[in-house]
């Protein structure tokens, strides 16, 4: 019997039960029982797996105890598929921007321990694959020559804070939060206090008046606004992907620049503190502690941490449209005289890999100033490049291997890192990416120009298919031969004033098949879209069986 059906008396005993059970005081004993990943991090801090690597080198691959590879997560490195002794390498770039220097050593660490591979990510860091445990000695001294570091890549802490790839060089932006980055980045870096939290902890910064860090699905998001003439931060808490996906809340606040820290760092104390967010895995998120208590006890909560309250904000900032900066700007800022005229060059990366040989092409083509800035949307940014010298380094680039003349929807397009690397993919990923937008993009062309198609191995949304306009989850289907790759089909998912999460309105489409559902989900949106109408937009004003009719192949005036 469903809860639907249960009589209410029920279904209000189970409730109030529920209650009870997430209410009633816990102890850290109790923690401890039933959470064997807390137990493993109270007996030894994962940052000290550090000093095992020299007796790890030494060790047959196969005998390092699991809870040292688990450990090895807080220094960025995860098993890569199969599990034959290789890592994926996260290495942590706040903000995504890279000196040509930095990126020059990430390139070459790539070249000399990686095979060449690399992956700028979502969240704006730079992944290289195929390390060896005997690499990482010298990995780690040649990053932290150059100011890098991979602690707190993945792990229980603080991950990467990331925000707008131009934050300090845009015309638009409303201030530059960089120096509120690089606060942050600073002190939780290596922060073995704030290296056992519950869970991963996501921290995005900006001001960008496009939002185009995507601040609705964060843990934390501050959010750049003017309030009574000072400049500040609305806070957004609670948003997150995964299996259980959630667009942030409004915390109501208006905090000036000069505090962002402090109240940034409050709530992660006030999340961090509560065991209840220990007990379980699968509840340790700060979203589930949004959802519980909701905005405004969380703003209780954290005015009685600090022992103050906090100013009202008047109006939850909004975005002006959407922008993934690809392309020619002017730029503003510092060295960005009239006499100088300096530009930034956003190109698109599709489907978000690039080698260590590129990379260290690139860091050749930069000057002095110039920077490497990662996207969101896994593409880069090169910044301080003089009016002068625009045409050669656009040529150069393209040369190198990403030209700036593509359609406009492989800059838009984001593909996790997936099959065949990452063990928890269950189907192709970037391959996948690449054929799906390859074979749209040769029917529709520059109609679909603005599409931005999202698509994941498995249910943690790296690849953020939740707020595509097309989302794709890697999943399978039982046949009689087997199970078979398969994807489930995303739409309405948005972000922006009228973010929303997706809908899964098809199920498990067969590989095989799912081409064919893309394409008339997008020639139904092209051929009757209002104008200026985003795909979310068109298929939220029809009905499900409308859409699940459209992809299967029904005609749109007949569904």
């Amino acid at each position: 019997m469903s809860e639907e059906t249960r009589p209410a008396a029920e279904v209000g005993d189970r409730s109030a039960a529920r209650r009870r059970d997430r209410d009633r005081p816990l102890t850290q004993e109790e923690v401890l029982r039933r959470n064997s990943v807390e137990r493993l991090k109270v007996e030894k801090h994962p940052y000290d797996v550090l000093n095992d690597i020299p007796r790890f080198m030494e060790m047959p691959y196969e005998a390092i105890p699991e809870e040292d590879i688990l450990r090895l997560q807080w220094y960025g490195l995860y098993h890569d598929k199969p599990k034959v002794g290789y890592f994926m390498m996260r290495v942590k770039i706040p903000n995504g921007t890279l000196t040509p220097e930095q990126l020059r050593v990430i390139g070459k660490i790539s070249q000399r321990y990686g095979e060449n591979s690399g992956e700028l990510t979502t969240r704006q860091d730079i992944q290289i694959h195929f390390i060896r445990i005997a690499s990482l000695p010298a990995i780690f001294e040649e990053l932290a020559a150059v100011g890098l570091t991979t602690a707190g890549g993945c792990g229980d802490n603080l991950r990467n804070i990331t925000g707008c790839p131009v934050a300090g060089i845009d015309a638009e932006q409303l201030f530059d939060p960089q120096p509120t980055i690089r606060e942050m980045a600073a002190f939780f870096s290596g922060n073995r206090e704030y290296g056992n939290l519950p869970r991963k902890h996501k921290y995005t910064v900006s001001a960008c008046p496009y939002h185009c860090n995507a601040p609705e699905i964060h843990d934390i998001a501050l959010v750049g606004t003017r309030q009574d003439g000072q400049d500040g931060y609305a806070f957004w808490i609670g948003g997150g992907l995964s299996s259980v996906p959630r667009i942030g809340k409004n915390l109501g606040v208006f905090v000036p620049v000069d505090q962002a820290m402090e109240v940034a760092r409050g709530l992660t104390d006030v999340w961090k503190s509560d065991l209840r967010y220990r007990i379980s895995r699968a509840k340790a998120r700060f979203k589930f502690m949004v959802d519980d208590d909701g905005p405004e006890a969380i703003r209780e909560k954290l005015e009685t941490h600090l022992g103050r309250k906090l100013e009202d904000l008047q109006e939850n900032p909004q975005p002006i449209g959407r922008t993934d900066h690809m392309g020619i700007h002017r730029q503003t800022g510092a060295g960005a005289d009239d006499a100088r005229e300096l530009h930034y060059i956003g190109f698109p990366v599709f489907p978000g890999l690039m080698t260590g040989e590129q990379m260290c092409q690139v860091a050749d083509l930069l000057g002095d100033e110039g920077e490497f800035r990662i996207t969101r949307e896994q593409n880069f940014i090169l910044s301080h490049v003089p009016k002068a010298e625009i045409d050669r380094v656009v040529q150069a680039v393209a040369e190198i291997g990403f030209p700036l003349t593509v359609n406009k929807v492989r800059g838009t397009s984001i593909g996790c890192t997936g099959d065949p690397m990452c063990n928890f993919a269950v189907g192709p990923t970037k391959t996948k990416l690449v054929e799906l937008v390859t074979q749209m993009e040769a029917r529709f062309g520059e109609q679909i120009s603005d599409l931005r198609v999202y698509l994941d191995g498995c249910p943690h949304a790296c690849g953020q298919h939740w707020v595509g306009d097309l989302g794709f989850q890697g999943t399978t289907r039982n046949s009689e031969t087997g199970k078979i790759t398969s994807y489930d089909i995303i739409v309405r998912g948005k972000l922006g004033p009228e973010a929303q999460i997706g809908r899964p309105l098809l199920r498990r489409i067969a590989s095989t098949e799912v081409n064919g559902y893309a394409e008339r989900l997008v020639e139904a949106w092209v051929q009757g879209r209002g104008h200026g109408e985003g795909l979310p937009e068109f298929y939220r004003r029809h009905s499900d069986e409308e859409v699940q009719a459209i992809a299967a192949g029904a005609p749109l005036g007949a569904a």
